[in-house]
């Protein structure tokens, strides 16, 4: 038996529909279908109630309907030995490219600047840049984050990429380490971080990190909230050293009302929506990871727990 569970009871109804059809000989059911913990050998959520897992005695595998697995790994009601298995993209490159790409073009183009000064009544033309002109640095060299250093440097930008270990993508300037994270910082006009959220990524941009930006550049944080001190980023923002900021993640979700970041001239927010998973490739990698688990095969996407993705 495969339990399906996310917050949305449309979301489970949708889901149980394309896996039905997709693997027929398998048994899927919802929570409140589910009479016998005992026989769920499989789990495939976002969003799992408390204790879920400890009621489930035969469990051998979690499969994630999303790239993150932060909050996966802190419960305490999932064995360190049960398997998760994470998407590899489930649509989201592409979408997390296009949210990125849509952050750079404005900063190359002064969208934010023109939205200020529309606020303020102000006329005035500011000199164009070109693409090459813009030094953009990606946080995070992974399936997502490759595929958003490729299309910037595909647009035309200057484009720096950083990762924990080397790495190589092509027409990217690939940086690794404490060293190459200091370099990256430093000729990053756009900083753009997808990374996840681990031990290592967590508290990653703090004050003197954000600082370390060049006068006048931008922050997107599109990876985890709890990777960037956002105090920091609104003090250096107040100050004018950062000109703008694009997030899609925060410390707390939803963002709270009356937070400074909601109301701030020189701040965008929108709400975590920058790589949503698409339901019919997220069943099609677990479907396809299932048939590899019947045949005795590893399946793809196993998250390395020391290193939380």
């Amino acid at each position: 038996m495969i339990l399906i569970h996310t917050p949305s009871s449309k979301e489970v109804a949708a889901y149980l529909e394309l896996f039905r059809a997709a693997l027929p000989q398998q048994r899927f059911v919802s929570l409140d279908e589910m009479t016998q913990p005992e026989a769920v050998r499989y789990v495939i959520t976002w969003g799992p109630p408390p204790a879920l897992f400890a009621g489930l005695p035969n469990l051998q595998a979690v499969f994630a309907l999303g790239a993150g697995v932060d909050k996966l790994l802190a419960r305490d009601d999932l064995s360190p030995q049960t398997p998760i298995y994470r998407l590899l993209d489930g649509g989201m490159a592409q979408q997390m490219s296009e949210y990125i790409r849509f952050g750079v073009l404005s900063y190359q183009r002064h969208m934010d600047i023109y939205r200020r000064q529309q606020a303020a009544g102000v006329w005035k033309m500011l000199a164009p840049k070109l693409p090459a002109d813009v030094r953009v640095g990606v946080l995070g060299l992974g399936e997502i984050g490759r595929a958003v250093a490729q299309a910037l440097a595909a647009d035309g930008y200057t484009v720096s990429g950083w990762s924990r270990t080397p790495r190589q993508v092509p027409g990217v300037d690939c940086l690794f380490g404490d060293e190459g994270l200091d370099e990256l910082l430093a000729g990053s006009e756009v900083l753009a971080c997808v990374l996840p959220s681990t031990p290592q990524t967590q508290g990653l941009l703090d004050a003197q990190r954000l600082a370390a930006l060049p006068p006048g550049a931008m922050l997107i944080n599109a990876g985890r909230g709890d990777l960037l001190d956002e105090d920091a980023l609104l003090a250096l923002l107040d100050s004018g050293h950062l000109r703008c900021a694009q997030l899609d993640v925060f410390a707390s979700e939803p963002l709270p009302h009356g937070h400074r970041l909601w109301q701030h001239p020189a701040v965008t927010v929108t709400p975590h929506i920058a790589a949503i998973t698409l339901r019919e490739e997220a069943v099609r990698q677990i479907a396809a990871n299932l048939g590899r688990l019947a045949a005795g095969e590893e399946a793809q996407g196993r998250v390395v727990r020391e290193r939380g993705y």
